[in-house]
């Protein structure tokens, strides 16, 4: 650390020419990163997602894409088996088949399957799968608005038995205004987080010198931006990455000067040179500036090792979040320091001693009741892992979803005539057509289903293969509707050529096969964090607690997450809108890397600062009490800046960035008020010597040098 910063101070105008450059091409690269974002999901491994891609590639409709159901209400005394319905739904096809060329339709009309029936006969829909190819669009397949305005003209220019027909479809339920340009956008709310950080950085340091943090992840984000612009040129990077990069990257890159800015003013204050004082805070928070952003990194690596694309880009992408500010915590920031530092600091607006008297207070408090500490915590944490026990993983039912008007009533009348919202989410099947009605009666035996049809229009085979719409009773997104999607894959075991498709069933293939990796990655990231902690804080027992509390404080975001987003607790009064019944199935994950990482950034620079004092003064609850004293408000306004910036990110539009935001906020509020200011002091204090405990031959086999003599202190 000292030769790096050494070299830094020797060569100044270079360093930062260095960065400059680096900035201005990372700003150039920021304004493109958008259009070389994807937001493809693909899963080789899968079953479903093979039957999928079989599907879109045949008929460039279904498969991933939902389609849109057109429902009609009969009238009293009129029944679908009526010739003027079945003329009027055939008409309705042909409507919606003008509308939308290429499109697959099927109803009681063209079909005569009472699969498209309600059990009374009055009310009855047609199933439309658009044709849905995007040449000119690197993004997913998907319906868009034009497509929607058009299958809503061809609903509202005739009736259905004299009834008016009801478009609907998640499609549609869900429909928001559309982004100009087609791409996300992270500058508002990137602008909003860096707003909030900077008046928490004023009152931390009541000087010029908030301006120092924030300048250090104006440098950071563009040129991170510009990793992942090259990124895309290697594998393809899902647009989340370009908010993670914005917003978590503002809050790291803080972060990590504002520890190293904050050492550097303590080192000035006990009257070390401004380079001395450098010097010495790179040697201290540098070094722990340095563990945790590779302990950062390793969260985030380790998702690698899980087999969906979509995921490992994300994780690719992470990962130069923390190496990035790394590297500008260490370089750029002492060439700032060593040019402005002084004067940026020279007039303060008040003292900043009371806030580590104030902490110094609080850690005496803990230490004098670390029993009820520990308990209290604990028990918090555990409440709301046992409601993360009970997630629900996957898309949102019907129910659940926004919309209103024609589209709520269409859903609405597939509901109460006993159809159910099976129709909004089909099981899509793939069979030989010449087996394609067999395979439909063998498929409508299975438990939770209400129906199977095979339509024989020309729409629905190509090459010798036919697709089978398959309805259950309960909604496919549902607990019910999900066991009957295992049923019908139990049912198609002995059928040949027969692949089972549709959302539902992709879904339940990416539980089985991401959280059934968990185990495997959950290893990898806690043995190589065990072994760096080990070796940063010359300890057995410290990397293992903080391993301990870091998967309590992931599992209890998790419960955070439930709670909000499943159970609807504050759901509305926080965002506006309805809870999704369930949690996106992907976001658990990318939570409990991201927090995993940040976490342990705010264990590391609080037990990095305990370990310093245990060895000046020999005492643990010494060690405990200054510890916190000195990066009690660190850590705080840290978590602080990291959670405004989440909590920008949560007004995206988007419903899935606004779901990770919420884990990502709540998780860093969580460990920072329960976690690093109530546990790890009352649990520091309460192992007193046994925190220090190193076998001498594990010393050995990582390369320590020996335990210097304990101060007479610690004998006592």
């Amino acid at each position: 650390m000292r030769k790096l910063t050494d070299f830094v101070l020797a060569h100044k105008r270079s360093v930062a020419a260095f960065w400059i450059v680096l900035t201005i091409a990372g700003m150039f690269g920021a304004s493109r990163v958008t259009d070389r974002l994807d937001d493809q999901f693909s899963m080789p491994s899968s079953e479903a997602f093979a039957t999928n891609q079989e599907i879109e590639n045949r008929f460039s409709s279904g498969g991933m894409v939902e389609p849109l159901v057109a429902v009609t209400e009969l009238p009293a005394r009129v029944n679908a088996d009526d010739p003027a319905v079945r003329s009027d739904l055939r008409e309705l096809e042909g409507r919606l088949s003008d509308a939308l060329p290429g499109a697959r339709i099927a109803s009681y009309g063209s079909t005569g399957d009472v699969a498209f029936v309600s059990d009374d006969g009055r009310t009855t829909y047609a199933v439309v799968h658009p044709k849905v190819e995007n040449e000119s669009d690197p993004g997913p397949a998907e319906i868009d608005s034009k497509m929607i305005e058009a299958a809503q003209g061809a609903t509202e220019r005739g009736t259905v038995g004299g009834a008016d027909v009801m478009l609907t479809g998640r499609a549609v339920l869900e429909q928001a205004p559309e982004e100009e340009g087609g791409s996300p956008s992270f500058l508002n709310e990137t602008l909003i987080a860096g707003v909030g950080a900077l008046g928490v950085l004023a009152f931390v340091f009541a000087s010029a010198l908030a301006l120092v943090p924030l300048l250090m992840a104006i440098v950071a984000i563009p040129i991170t931006l510009l990793a992942v612009l090259g990124l895309t040129a290697i594998t393809d990077v899902s647009f989340i990455v370009v908010f993670l990069v914005s917003l978590i990257g503002l809050g790291i890159a803080i972060d990590y000067a504002l520890i190293v800015v904050m050492r550097w003013r303590e080192e000035r204050e006990r009257g070390l040179s401004n380079e001395d004082a450098i010097r010495a805070s790179v040697a201290t928070s540098g070094r722990a500036v340095v563990f945790s952003g590779t302990t950062v990194a390793i969260g985030l690596l380790a998702a690698v090792v899980l087999p969906i694309p979509f995921l490992q880009s994300m994780a690719y992408g992470g990962l130069l979040i923390p190496l990035v500010s790394v590297a500008v915590a260490l370089t750029m920031l002492p060439v700032v320091l060593a040019t402005v530092g002084p004067r940026a600091d020279r007039r303060r607006l008040r003292r900043t001693e009371r806030a580590e008297r104030h902490w110094a207070s609080w850690a005496r408090a803990v230490i004098r009741h670390r029993v009820i500490a520990v308990v209290s915590g604990i028990a918090v944490l555990v409440a709301l892992i046992a409601v993360a026990g009970g997630i629900i993983l996957g898309d949102p039912e019907a129910d659940s979803l926004g919309g209103s008007g024609e589209p709520k009533a269409g859903l609405q009348a597939l509901e109460s005539s006993g159809i159910g919202a099976s129709p909004l989410t089909p099981i899509e099947v793939i069979a030989p057509s010449d087996d394609a009605d067999r395979t439909a009666r063998a498929l409508a035996e299975a438990d939770g289903v209400r129906a199977a049809s095979a339509p024989q229009s020309p729409e629905w085979t190509s090459d010798g293969r036919s697709v089978i719409e398959v309805t259950t009773t309960s909604d496919t997104n549902s607990t019910d509707g999900r066991d009957a999607v295992g049923a019908v894959r139990d049912a198609a075991v002995g059928l040949p050529g027969v692949g089972v498709g549709g959302t539902t069933a992709l879904q339940i293939d990416w539980v089985d096969d991401v959280y059934g990796s968990f185990p495997l990655m959950l290893g990898l990231i806690s043995l190589i964090t065990f072994v760096l902690l080990a070796r940063a804080f010359r300890s057995l027992v410290l990397p293992a607690k903080a391993i301990a509390m870091n998967l309590l404080s992931v599992f209890a975001t998790w419960g955070v997450v439930t709670l909000v987003w499943q159970e609807g607790f504050l759901t509305n009064a926080l965002f506006g809108v309805d809870p999704t019944g369930s949690v996106a199935f992907w976001a658990p994950m990318i939570i409990f890397a991201f927090i995993y990482g940040l976490s342990m950034d705010y264990e590391v620079f609080i037990l990095a600062r305990m370990r310093e004092e245990y060895e000046r003064t020999g005492s643990t609850n010494e060690a405990v009490v200054r510890g916190i004293a000195s990066t009690g408000r660190l850590v705080t306004s840290a978590a602080l800046i990291v959670f405004l910036a989440f909590g920008s990110m949560a007004t995206a539009d988007d419903l899935d960035v606004k779901v990770l935001a919420t884990g990502l906020a709540a998780g860093v509020l969580l460990d920072a008020l329960v976690v690093r200011s109530l546990l790890v002091p009352a649990t520091v204090s309460w192992l007193g010597r046994w925190n220090w405990w190193m076998p001498e031959p594990v010393r050995r086999l990582l390369r320590l040098p020996a335990t210097p003599p304990r101060p007479a202190l610690e004998r006592t």
